[in-house]
């Protein structure tokens, strides 16, 4: 078997139905996700879990050469509700970055960037609980999906230290982060760091090799409107 030296992590956000033109650059419909998900496992593309892609990464543990990520943004209902199906098909695991104050609410941050101010159903507890015995592994993604650029040292340490402590005390053992909008310097990665994660993912494109900056992991962004002979 010829191992993996280069891995892509793939990028989500709303499963779901996209009403306006901004949604469908951040909303993928169900049926658009179950045929990329087939697309590349008709390519004999292999999802591997966070932890066996960090293991990888430190030299632990080969892959296969088709190895990938997949990865969810923000923790909405719709991942519950039309992508776990899915990959439950191909018995293949995800990561999922959950906004730690906002379990069981909405994406309120959006309100102001949708052109419609619409908001969707973000997952709760139980539905966390449930995921997680079937594939999914959850960590942070700040308290409030707040820019994290824009935040003073204080609020810096509230949205990312605060976001371990709530996931923490709802028992999900969150190791890692995904930066909200994907705006971070060294300041934030910093901090990050500092708040006990082990390491973070950005939103710059591109592959993982090992050597990639631990707090600086690539994604490919996919998009709503992304079609399934784009991914491949």
């Amino acid at each position: 078997m010829d191992t993996a030296q280069r891995i892509p992590v793939l990028m989500y956000h709303r499963v779901g139905d996209a009403h306006n033109m901004w949604e469908r650059k951040y909303c993928i419909s169900p049926q658009r996700f179950a045929e990329h998900m087939s697309a590349l496992a008709q390519s004999n593309w292999q999802a591997v879990s966070v932890d066996d892609f960090m293991a990888w990464r430190q030299g632990k543990k080969t892959l296969p050469e088709k190895a990938f990520l997949i990865s969810f943004d923000d923790g909405f209902k719709g991942v519950y509700e039309h992508a776990w199906p899915v990959l439950r098909q191909y018995h293949w695991p995800a990561v999922m970055f959950l906004v730690s104050n906002l379990i069981g609410q909405k994406d309120v941050w959006s309100k102001n960037e949708n052109p419609e101010g619409n908001i969707y159903p973000l997952l709760n507890r139980t539905e966390i609980a449930e995921m997680a015995q079937g594939g999914f592994s959850f960590h942070g993604h700040s308290r409030n999906h707040k820019d994290l650029t824009a935040l003073n040292d204080t609020e810096l340490t509230d949205e990312t230290e605060g976001c371990k402590a709530e996931l923490n005390l709802l028992d999900i053992p969150c190791r890692y982060f995904a930066y909200p909008y994907g705006r971070f310097s060294e300041r934030e990665a910093t901090a990050v760091k500092a708040a006990g994660f082990e390491a973070a993912f950005s939103v710059q494109p591109g592959f993982n090799r090992p050597d990639v900056d631990i707090f600086r992991i690539r994604r490919l962004d996919i998009f709503g409107t992304d079609t399934s002979a784009m991914l491949l």
